[in-house]
């Protein structure tokens, strides 16, 4: 087998690795580029350490670690926090008025504007309907793949091929 990272021959078996968010079987050396993924335990060891601990407490639901990528829908402008500024000074709001204005702490605004935190998309959306302003910046190729219905064949589409 090869490893999926840098392509050597794995000798032994491979380590699976989390890099970025992607899960990656890899060699001994690409593995510490990495957090290693444990491999799921016997559904019997579960259950022998359930009977040992308290009688049958409420399951907690599992939660997945919040990957950055999970939270992109498009890419975020570079100066997002000065158009941030900008339009909040448009208003002749403070941060604190901004703030109350989208139900967030005054603190949450200063660090986004600074630029040393990046909006979540909750924040961003209610942030841009608050100001009026755009924070996304939506390349000519998003905006093909977010066409407005299903694609069809078009005349056009037939002359083209025809010539072709």
């Amino acid at each position: 087998m090869q490893c999926e990272l840098c392509g050597a021959v794995v000798r032994g078996a491979p380590k699976k690795v989390q890099i970025e968010g992607a899960v990656l079987q890899v060699c001994e050396k690409c593995a510490r580029l990495g957090v290693e993924i444990a491999p799921p335990r016997p559904v019997e060891t579960r259950r022998r350490a359930q009977t040992r601990a308290q009688p049958k407490a409420a399951a907690r639901p599992q939660h997945r670690g919040r990957d950055v990528f999970d939270m992109m829908v498009g890419e975020i402008v570079e100066d997002f926090g000065d158009r941030i500024k900008k339009g909040r000074l448009e208003k002749n709001w403070t941060q604190k008025d901004l703030a109350n204005e989208i139900k967030e702490r005054e603190i949450l605004i200063k660090k986004i504007e600074k630029g040393d935190l990046i909006p979540e998309d909750e924040v961003r959306v209610k942030i841009e309907q608050a100001l009026g302003i755009k924070l996304l910046d939506v390349s000519d190729d998003d905006m093909k793949t977010k066409g407005s219905g299903p694609v069809s064949t078009t005349v056009g589409d037939i002359i083209k091929i025809k010539r072709e």
